[in-house]
């Protein structure tokens, strides 16, 4: 601002020491903040994107990606995509198959292909392997004679369904099979039959037996986090590192503690019948099935419930409950109508926690469930490492995936995210 005549202010613009104008400098050492800011970030940035996303992307397409078929079978591929399957195909739909089961001899694919066919028509696995033998004997036309007479399944028509849908390398197929659907011979959805039907009632079990978990760990870690919250440091100190003592154990050893505490012969059932409150012959079985997976899961998971709660109680003023009881309340509606309140945060936060981490739990079910016991989780193990049916197994954590994010949007649009506080 100068003065030029008396009575008249005319204003300049604001620099800096080496004539910048101000504006421009802050723009200038915003950016620079921003810049560093960003740097500083993108290791961690870089490693979400490569342990996290990606995998999880990955694991998106390949439930509804699986080009196994086409890529090894391409004349049978174009045939059935250019011909529709109305019955089973004449000679030139067979000579595309003996065609590619010859180059599947030689290139050794022919067990892969069946492994595909397979997870909609059993027992395609040796009818590939054993036609790819065979056909590399023929010389020529007519293929669909000479192919029927090596085996007659090629007549199937069921069979020819299956293959017209794998020709597809993009497929829903392994999301209907994962709630336990499969298509009937017009190519409508159906469900499997009664004794097939295994998937939904796992996914049902997670879920119930998840939120048996939760609300177990809630009942049992909020005395012991307001008993952290309450008492003398000396005390609590003492008592978080007895809460915090399961961390520092090896998960299977604590499983397989359990093991040796609850099994028909274990110390429980020892004790039990010592006591005389069961005879021997009334073990009580606590093993093996959901029981053990309940109590073992429950302790295990118990200070990621105690946690959250701890964390908030600590931060709620013991004057609240006081003046409360000062004026006039009892405990228990100080407790219900102060204190209790106060510490929902905690509880959202906790059970959420607890329950999402028990849906994708395996090493514990698999070894204390039994039959009963298993979750979800254990089946995507055994299509990942046995079967071999990756977009199967990819299908059903994608349908967890989705169930865990519908849960936390619920509790976003009931309760609010912004409420929950883990520390």
């Amino acid at each position: 601002m100068t003065v030029t005549a008396p009575g008249r202010v005319e204003l300049t613009a604001l620099t800096t020491g080496d004539g910048t104008p101000l504006k421009l400098a802050l723009a200038q050492a915003t950016r620079r903040a921003r810049r560093r800011a960003f740097l500083l970030v993108c290791p961690l940035l870089l490693f979400v994107l490569v342990t996290f996303a990606v995998p999880i992307a990955q694991m998106l397409y390949l439930s509804i990606n699986n080009p196994i078929f086409s890529q090894h079978m391409p004349r049978l591929t174009a045939y059935l995509q250019a011909n529709p399957v109305r019955g089973v195909p004449g000679e030139e739909g067979f000579a595309a198959l003996a065609l590619d089961l010859i180059d599947a001899k030689k290139n050794r694919t022919a067990a892969r292909v069946g492994v595909r066919i397979n997870y909609a028509r059993a027992g395609s696995i040796s009818l590939f392997k054993s036609t790819a033998r065979k056909v590399r004997k023929l010389t020529g036309p007519p293929y669909r004679e000479k192919l029927l007479k090596i085996n007659e399944d090629w007549a199937d028509l069921h069979l020819w369904r299956v293959m017209e849908r794998a020709s597809s390398s993009h497929t829903l197929s392994f999301y209907a099979a994962a709630i336990d659907l499969t298509y009937d011979l017009d190519g409508n959805l159906v469900q499997v039959e009664p004794e097939r039907r295994i998937y939904v009632l796992l996914f049902i079990r997670t879920w119930v037996l998840s939120a048996v978990i939760a609300f177990l760990c809630l009942l049992l870690g909020y005395p012991v986090a307001h008993l952290l919250a309450t008492l003398p440091l000396r005390y609590s100190n003492l008592l978080m590192i007895m809460v915090l003592l399961p961390f520092w154990t090896s998960l299977l050893v604590r499983t397989t503690s359990w093991i040796a505490l609850l099994q028909s012969q274990g110390v429980i059932n020892d004790l039990l019948v010592l006591l005389g409150i069961v005879g021997e012959e009334g073990r009580v079985q606590m093993m093996y099935n959901q029981l053990g997976t309940i109590v073992a899961m429950t302790h295990i998971l118990l200070p990621f419930m105690i946690l959250p709660l701890y964390s908030v109680m600590k931060t709620i003023p013991p004057d609240y409950v006081r003046a409360a009881r000062s004026l006039g309340a009892t405990p228990l509606t100080a407790f219900l109508k102060v204190y209790f309140p106060q510490s929902v945060p905690g509880i959202g936060a906790g059970f959420l926690l607890v329950f999402i981490l028990a849906i994708g739990y395996y090493i514990t079910p698999a070894l204390v469930g039994g039959s009963s016991g298993q979750l979800i989780s254990n089946q995507i193990a055994f299509h990942m490492q046995i079967s071999l049916n990756w977009s199967l197994a990819a299908a059903l954590g994608a349908i967890l995936l989705f169930g865990v994010v519908l849960i936390y949007w619920l509790y976003d649009r009931l309760i609010g995210i912004d409420n929950m506080k883990l520390g």
